[in-house]
């Protein structure tokens, strides 16, 4: 008879083999769960990718809050017009009194006054140019006075209105048909949409030598913030680049997300401290120049904190040291402005081996390995800032300079061939550099466009430091 315990049961092999598939189903799908569960907060999604956001927090009093001012908040009042300002008085006077209706004397005490801003009723001169015929009895032709070049180069709009419609364009984001609604109802002036256009390309093109001056310089810049987001064009799909300097931002669209940009921008020599994320076209840009490059701090948090979010016990492990010294090191950061020069110093160098200590652990499991890894190749560009003044251990810088173009795509929808993509990049590039310089863009513009219609040189935004 044979022994019943060495008889393999078919029943127990079979229910094995769905065990180990059952298994590794449940492994995938936590894995998938982790990948679906990725946001701004955890990776390097943008923010507007959270289809559902947190609630606020509520006042620690426990109340409502409420909408407006909030308690103890300072009440702030708008300064008044100075005198210079003021283009009319209306004076309201009393002769009697309206209670008795005995006369009154002008007393001492100051005068109430409202100040009111209005439109004017008409918006916008017409000027018309004459150029008077004259006849040469020696030569028997006519001749006709010259119109200077300026007016006859701004044709039918003339240097401030050609500026309000391209800052309407630019920074308001307004679409040729609200160009055309605005200047028939408000204005009072009809142009069509192509007139509208070619207004736009004008002041595109008075801006073109403010532009190649800022690109020209970009290569000089002791340190530099990139970064890149999608623009669509056409239905094709490309991208703006944002290189934010100390004193400038420069925009570039191109069709290319690799670091053929940054060599065509920045050149092979670039001296400079480039700061970024992680993406494989800085990588390839700092491997293959020898680019000093700070990593930002910001985005491998969220690496970290993905981490946390997966199955692997281990793995949750090494995202929370990790993570942990990350956030010691921030902490000593914001603390700057308490502590001696030689303080900081210390406390950031202390900080900084703890988080390479934490970072390269030893971990077999995939995702901390691929982390390990990446301190292991590239960890000291992570912490150039504490070598180099003036480096930020993130990259917002670029990614604010970012959020202007962004809302412009989801209200435009990007542009529709090469002439619209030079306009984005030189407005774009006016509007941000203006914003850091606490500059008037409407003046910027006004003064480029006046420029270019005389066949000047228009204004720079390029400061001199020197």
């Amino acid at each position: 008879m044979a022994d019943a315990s060495n008889t393999e049961c078919p029943n127990c092999k079979r229910l094995e083999v769905r065990v180990v598939a059952l298994e590794a189903l449940a492994q995938r799908q936590a894995e998938e769960i982790a990948r679906l569960k990725k946001n701004s907060s955890n990776s390097h999604k943008p923010p507007s990718s959270d289809i559902v956001k947190p609630p606020k927090p509520a006042p620690p009093d426990g109340e409502k809050r409420r909408i407006g001012a909030q308690r103890g908040h300072p009440r702030h009042d708008r300064p008044p017009f100075p005198p210079e300002a003021i283009d009319h008085t209306q004076e309201y006077t009393l002769i009697q009194c309206p209670d008795c209706g005995t006369r009154l004397l002008r007393s001492a005490q100051p005068p109430r006054m409202i100040q009111q801003a209005d439109l004017a009723p008409r918006l916008v001169t017409v000027t018309e140019h004459r150029a008077h015929a004259y006849w040469c009895p020696h030569c028997q032709k006519v001749h006709y006075a010259e119109i200077p070049d300026p007016v006859r180069k701004g044709g039918l709009v003339g240097p401030r209105l050609t500026a309000l419609l391209a800052w309407l364009k630019g920074a308001a984001h307004a679409s040729y048909s609200t160009l055309f609604v605005f200047a028939r109802d408000v204005l009072k002036v009809h142009l069509s949409t192509g007139a509208l256009a070619n207004l736009i390309q004008k002041s595109r093109k008075a801006m073109d030598a403010m532009y190649a001056e800022l690109r020209d310089a970009l290569a000089g810049q002791a340190r530099l913030n990139v970064d890149e987001t999608g623009h669509p064009d056409r239905g094709d799909g490309l991208w703006t680049w944002a290189f934010r300097a100390p004193l400038f931002t420069l925009f570039k669209i191109d069709p290319s997300r690799g670091s053929g940009v940054l060599i065509e921008m920045l050149g092979k020599e670039f001296k400079g401290v480039l700061g970024c994320d992680y993406f494989s076209a800085y990588r390839k840009y700092m491997g293959d120049f020898g680019i000093l490059v700070q990593f930002c701090l910001a985005h491998l948090i969220r690496d970290v904190k993905f981490l946390r979010t997966v199955p692997s016990r281990t793995t949750r492990q090494y995202g929370q040291r990790l993570l942990e010294a990350l956030r010691a090191m921030f902490h000593v950061i914001h603390q700057r402005e308490t502590m001696t020069e030689a303080g900081f110093g210390h406390a950031l160098a202390c900080a900084r081996r703890e988080v390479l200590a934490a970072a390269l652990h030893p971990t077999w499991t995939a995702e901390a390995v691929a982390l390990r890894k990446r301190f292991e190749e590239h960890g000291e560009a992570y912490f150039r800032f504490i070598t180099t003044p003036g480096i930020a251990p993130t990259n917002n810088l670029a990614e604010q300079a970012l959020r202007f173009v962004v809302m412009d795509r989801r209200l435009t929808q990007g542009t529709r061939g090469a002439a619209g993509q030079a306009w984005c990049e030189r407005i774009w590039t006016a509007i941000a550099t203006c914003a850091q310089q606490g500059r008037s863009l409407f003046e910027f513009l006004c003064d480029s466009v006046r420029a270019h219609f005389a066949g000047q040189a228009g204004p720079s935004l390029l400061l001199n430091t020197s």
